[in-house]
């Protein structure tokens, strides 16, 4: 296979495989915040099993996101070194200012999270708390501006010439607020959020399932789904202010994502569709017309560049980006979905009696996964051919002395690792899941044996409505 392939392969699977654990690192981040604060404020000793639990599930997540992280740095020198070169100015600051001011903080105060229960002061565990998630968020902020510069690259000039060229930062501020830096920030964000709240709903639609933990159960799916209907929203909102930025910026990525191959005037916006490359075309099309042209510029009547408008050799694979594209939005619906229909039978405390539900709520944990990696390969991929757009091609960003044989070989091995890796998380985890949050006395009389779900919301229901 062709080297440029491989390496692209290989970027691609660690990075996705890394990509699994931030997500639930900055999610479950927020969770535990939220948590802790209700018993800081209220003295509920539920409320601290349940911080305590999710802690747990935190510490496993966050190590999978270290150890699997690592690789990457590695990648951008052996794979990617004209690449490092040309942006090691630019993507050298983002990463020295996520290690310094990011993972020093995360990791600085994470033993005091999750050993520091009964030796710190309740104060100074919920500042520790506090310390890990912001560090968790500076790690995603850093991150997304480094890539963002990529996508819509300022504050820079370029130096050198031909494999000596590279770009050096003339405005620190102008890079870190590139044009895309914040939108997309707020959208990856958004997209944590909404990882950590489904996998809190999954495991406690478990619970239930299964009969176990009714109080650790309840008020953990309540916390989960006001968090997961609130970031559905406010992620609705982002996708739109998102999609206008790569209309402006990065119109062929556009194109792509709806399958225009010819530039219109009045764009439809497309529901659903078959792409039909070889003719260039949309077959079995349902569209709305003239959306398009208003969600990217608010004018029905704009015009949307196709295709057409760029060298077909600098075409992304449309008939992927146009499916996968529409998989990140279908997982937004069910999740929305399911945020709703939890929240209106919560409130009539009712779950329990539907069953369907609860199992739907048990697999919606992949969900926010799949969303995530469906956008980030439409963010990645659609800017094909450039590594950083309009400077630099992807081909050109690759090492010069590497070879196939060395590509394949390291995917491999480090396929097998990973392989490995993940058995060990998923065994972890369901190992977690299963010895399930400690309980008080009460809770212990309540779920062994287990006495229903309805016989607690009937005794004590107030306390757990939304």
């Amino acid at each position: 296979m062709d080297v440029l392939i491989l390496a692209r392969l290989q970027f691609a699977l660690t990075i996705m495989f890394h990509y699994i654990f931030p997500l639930l690192s900055i999610g479950l981040g927020l969770i535990m915040v939220i948590v802790e604060s209700i018993y800081i404020f209220t003295n509920q000793p539920l409320y601290l099993k349940i911080a305590q639990f999710w802690t747990k599930i935190f510490a496993l997540t966050f190590a999978m996101g270290v150890a699997t992280g690592i690789v990457m740095e590695f990648e951008f020198g052996t794979n990617w070194a004209t690449y490092s070169r040309y942006v090691g100015d630019v993507f050298g600051s983002a990463l020295a200012a996520e290690g310094v001011f990011a993972f020093f903080l995360e990791s600085g105060f994470l033993a005091i999270l999750i050993f520091g229960w009964n030796r710190v002061g309740r104060k100074l565990h919920y500042f520790a708390t506090w310390m890990v998630c912001l560090g968790a968020h500076f790690s995603a902020i850093w991150i997304v501006v480094a890539n963002s510069w990529m996508q819509t690259p300022t504050g820079y000039h370029i130096v050198g010439h031909g494999l000596e060229a590279r770009a050096e930062i003339t405005d620190f501020w102008a890079m870190v607020f590139n044009p895309s830096s914040m939108t997309r920030l707020i959208h990856v964000i958004l997209g944590c959020w909404m990882t950590g709240a489904f996998l809190v709903i999954s495991i406690s639609a478990y619970y239930m399932l299964k009969k176990k933990y009714p109080q650790f159960s309840i008020a953990s799916m309540k916390i989960g789904l006001v968090v997961a209907f609130i970031t559905a929203i406010l992620q609705l909102i982002s996708g739109d202010k998102s999609g206008k930025i790569v209309a402006e910026y990065q119109p062929a990525k556009l194109a792509a994502f709806e399958s225009i191959y010819k530039t219109e005037v009045g764009a439809p916006l497309t529901l659903f569709g078959i792409v039909n490359s070889k003719t260039e075309s949309l077959d079995y099309a349902i569209q709305i017309p003239k959306l398009l042209s208003y969600l990217s510029f608010g004018d029905m009547d704009a015009e949307i560049k196709g295709l057409d408008q760029f060298p077909k050799e600098d075409w992304p694979n449309v008939p992927v980006l146009f499916n996968v594209f529409r998989i990140m939005i279908g997982m937004w619906l069910f999740m929305f979905l399911i945020s709703i229909f939890g929240i209106l039978l919560q409130r009539k405390n009712r779950l329990y009696n539907h069953p369907w539900l609860l199992r739907a709520m048990v697999v919606s944990a992949i969900f926010p996964h799949l969303a995530n990696q469906a956008g980030w390969y439409c963010a990645e991929t659609g800017r094909y051919p450039w590594i950083v757009y309009n400077l630099l091609r992807i081909s050109e960003g690759l090492s010069k002395a590497v070879t196939a044989n060395q590509v394949l070989g390291s995917i491999i091995l480090f396929g097998v690792l990973y392989f490995i890796l993940f058995l060990l998380f998923i065994y972890l985890l369901n190992e977690k899941i299963k010895h399930g949050p400690l309980q008080t006395e009460e809770e212990e009389d309540e779920s062994t044996p287990y006495h229903g779900l309805k016989h607690l919301l009937t005794k004590d229901s107030h306390d757990y409505t939304l």
